[in-house]
């Protein structure tokens, strides 16, 4: 198959078979586009283009990365694309060699995820509770926050979380992660609470609006913007709202904090690793070992900062 003449036809026809055969997220494939057309300006600064690139030029883009200032994590993901749209036109016969293949990346830094502790968790989800402007607002915040401690979901698995899997008070709920896989997540009982009492608000404004000529929507937490669900962006700036007004550091508070959270906890409390991977969706059981590293470090914290010989020791 010969190769498109256009920098960016490569990079579309790529995305559109990262998205096709292997079901790549939305977000990976957003990411994946302005990496390459990064990599695209600068081949033209230096007239150069995708089929005549080599090993040496690619790794002179890398350090003009580092140059700028970009950290680490991007240079990383930077040359994670590179990679993959190399291995794609190695296998489209659009290069007959990777130039690509043997360059490795700047490593990683690694630190260990925030968390909350459980009295830290207990302040937001009652603050989400008398957060917002109409009562309406209220519970669905408060949901929101229930849901994602109870199951440790990503945000945008949580956000566009289709109305149907939410009936009949459910003990489980079939979530769509990444790259299309499903897995079930089990519900505590205070987030059947709070889905019950939201999804009896929901659909008495859906019928609202129903009767104004809406179309009712098919999501649990339904926008009327272009996604037609609430946005990963507008959850995050809700939560450092509830955060600052629960006395916690916005700094320090995402979704993601409670997607960590429930993963902290469970472990703390004696749950199997590989349960723990499973309800998280993670492929690999290395990213879920993260969080024995987390526990770690907050029981040494925990020593050193009650007991009592460590207490002589700082005086």
């Amino acid at each position: 198959m010969r190769a498109p003449s256009d920098p960016l036809q490569w990079i579309s026809t790529f995305l559109d078979a990262q998205a096709a055969e292997l079901g790549a997220a939305h977000n990976t494939l957003l990411a994946y586009g302005r990496d390459l057309k990064d990599l695209v300006n600068w081949m033209n600064h230096h007239d150069l283009a995708f089929d005549t690139l080599a090993r040496t030029d690619l790794e002179a883009y890398l350090i003009s990365c580092d140059a700028n200032g970009l950290s680490r994590a991007t240079r990383g993901r930077r040359l994670s694309s590179l990679k993959q749209l190399y291995r794609f036109a190695f296998e489209e016969g659009w290069r007959t060699d990777n130039p690509a293949l043997q360059i490795k990346g700047p490593g990683r830094v690694k630190s260990l995820p925030k968390t909350l502790d459980m009295s830290e968790v207990d302040r937001l989800i009652e603050t989400a509770k008398i957060t917002g402007r109409t009562p309406a607002d209220r519970v669905r915040n408060a949901c929101l926050i229930e849901l994602l401690y109870a199951t440790g979901m990503r945000v945008t698995e949580l956000v566009s979380l289709p109305v149907s899997a939410t009936r009949g008070d459910p003990r489980m709920l079939l979530v769509m992660g990444k790259g299309s896989k499903e897995r079930m997540v089990p519900l505590s009982a205070t987030a059947r609470v709070a889905l019950a009492a939201w999804n009896s608000e929901r659909d008495m404004i859906e019928e609202k609006r129903e009767a104004l000529g809406h179309r009712k929507s098919k999501f649990l937490f339904p926008s009327r913007g272009k996604s037609g669900h609430l946005t990963r962006n507008r959850f995050f700036l809700l939560i450092k709202e509830m955060a600052v007004a629960a006395g916690l550091s916005p700094e320090s508070i995402s979704p993601h904090t409670l997607r960590h959270a429930f993963a902290t906890h469970l472990l703390a409390n004696g749950a199997d690793l590989r349960a723990i991977q499973t309800l998280l969706g993670h492929s690999d059981i290395a990213t879920t070992e993260i969080y024995t590293h987390v526990l770690d470090a907050r029981l040494n914290e925990l020593v050193h900062t009650h007991h009592p010989l460590a207490q002589d020791d700082v005086d």
